[in-house]
């Protein structure tokens, strides 16, 4: 077999209706029957995070902004970060295989290791602070209605369950997944509205309005901080659109990523700002749940926290499905379901620690997003680039890791690919600031000082690999034509 669709194009029963048991390998054109609006709600789904309340918070109050720059800022950070979302994501209707499987073909089946390991333990941190969010949802919960205050026993408690739930639904597959999407974007849909009307109600519009501008530089420091999340489901992307057919229109793949992301991050975003010239201890908060309960009145609270909740069940539910992936593109031979456990008690064990252990919660995801995105952005620049010249790919070669793989090419590297990844990933954090670390080249220039670190990781990665005399593409059915000289040892 040589293409990513089978050639007999007999009719059988997706293993997608029950529960999911196809790995990396690509999907056969029969089973690939989704449609591209079914991003939307998966798109809603991954956004759903009271995390955002609190980074429009940090806006308001750490950053300055006023309403008005906020309101940018909250249109601005989804069009770019799930503008590459749903651009990288017409990759996987291309070759239906997941993110990272399809990395083969640019990296090299080996080289593709490198970013797929980090990407891999990125991850782990995505997902912890996710479990740790819902794990706080839960306590605040028990606070508000039962009196029952957060204790050490309580906490591994609430984080086992989040993890133990998350582990479920992610092993079901995708179908279980986009119809939880389905449920939670009605529920949190009509209950953001509702927390919207009480807020327009209740908040001083006067000082809302009266608030003067911040600094241009913090409000394009504020994009990349909002945006930071979207970029982590860019490798991703491919997993949830490897089911489509190959006729799928991109641009619907592209509008329904930005449009279901930005229909949550704006009003969440612009939400927090608002409460945050109420409450200025909002940004600063010790959990980024409990201010919920204290904001908004009891009726109100409870449910948006339960529902919110599950939103953050999805969103690590969706982050472990596609870490399945990435493990068995690192060699872990397991079903995807099994893989998934790994980064599931990874994330138990980082997750009590944070609880437990650090001191700022808020501190530590700032740090976190501000190196995650430029991570995460080494890879999109070499894979968006090979994007332009790629227009399918060999299932076979992408699943024969030996060296008879067409994507074998220089000892199992793409010297290209390598090369702009490792200069792209280092020129990022050369002007990347952070708690955690800072690049020499973090002050005293405009890419260090408008936090765009991760955008230069982009830049240098595309054009670099642009630019490098690359392995001829191998198309299915075809041998690998000879490397350019350049390439020659």
């Amino acid at each position: 077999m040589s293409t990513t669709e089978p050639s007999d194009g007999a009719l059988e029963t997706p293993a997608r209706e029950t529960l999911e048991t196809r790995g990396i390998e690509p999907v056969p054109h029969f089973e690939r029957t989704a449609r591209t609006r079914d991003l939307f709600p998966t798109w809603v789904a991954a956004n759903i995070s009271v995390l955002l309340l609190t980074m429009g918070a940090t806006l308001a109050v750490t950053y300055g902004l006023n309403f008005w720059q906020a309101l940018v800022v909250g249109i601005a950070a989804p069009i770019v970060s799930y503008g590459l979302v749903g651009l990288i994501g017409i990759a996987g209707k291309r070759g239906g295989a997941p993110g990272m499987a399809l990395s083969r073909a640019v990296f090299g089946q080996r080289g593709n290791l490198l970013p797929g390991s980090l990407i891999w333990i990125a991850r782990w941190g995505w997902e912890t602070i996710n479990a740790v969010t819902g794990a706080y949802t839960l306590l605040t919960v028990l606070d508000i209605l039962l009196g029952i205050k957060s204790n050490t026993f309580l906490i591994i408690v609430t984080l086992l369950l989040f993890v133990i739930t998350t582990f479920a639904i992610s092993g079901l597959g995708i179908k279980a997944v986009q119809k939880c999407n389905k449920w939670a974007t009605y529920l949190f849909g009509g209950f953001s509205v509702l927390v919207l009307g009480y807020l327009i109600v209740d908040t001083d519009w006067s000082k809302v309005f009266g608030q003067a501008a911040g600094q241009t530089s913090l409000m394009i420091t504020g994009v990349g901080l909002i945006a930071a999340g979207g970029i982590s489901w860019v490798p991703s992307s491919p997993d949830f659109t490897r089911y489509l057919p190959r006729t799928a229109s991109s641009a619907a793949i592209v509008r329904n990523s930005i449009g279901g992301a930005g229909i949550v991050v704006l009003p969440m975003v612009l939400m927090g700002a608002v409460m945050a010239v109420s409450t200025p201890d909002l940004a600063s908060a010790a959990d980024p749940v409990s201010f919920l309960g204290a904001i908004l009145p009891l009726w109100i609270a409870v449910p948006y926290l339960l529902i919110a909740l599950v939103g953050m069940l999805l969103i690590n539910t969706m982050s472990m499905y596609s870490a399945g992936f990435t493990a068995q593109t690192l060699g872990f031979k397991v079903p995807r379901h099994w893989a998934v456990s790994v980064n599931a008690v990874i994330s138990l064990v980082l997750g009590g620690v944070l609880m437990l252990v650090a001191t700022s919660f808020m501190g530590s995801f700032i740090a976190f997003l501000s190196l995650l995105a430029v991570a995460f952005s080494a890879w999109v620049g070499v894979f968006g680039a090979d994007m332009l010249r790629r227009k399918e790919y060999d299932a076979e070669a992408l699943l024969d890791t030996t060296r008879t793989s067409a994507y074998w090419y220089r000892g199992g590297f793409s010297p290209a690919a390598v090369a702009a990844w490792a200069v792209g990933l280092g020129s990022g954090l050369l002007f990347t600031r952070s708690d955690w670390f800072t690049g020499p080249l973090a002050s005293d220039n405009p890419i260090g000082e408008y936090g765009l670190g991760w955008v230069a990781t982009i830049v240098v990665s595309f054009l670099l690999y642009a630019a490098l005399p690359k392995p001829a593409v191998v198309t299915p059915g075809t041998e690998p034509a000879e490397e350019p000289a350049a390439m020659a040892v």
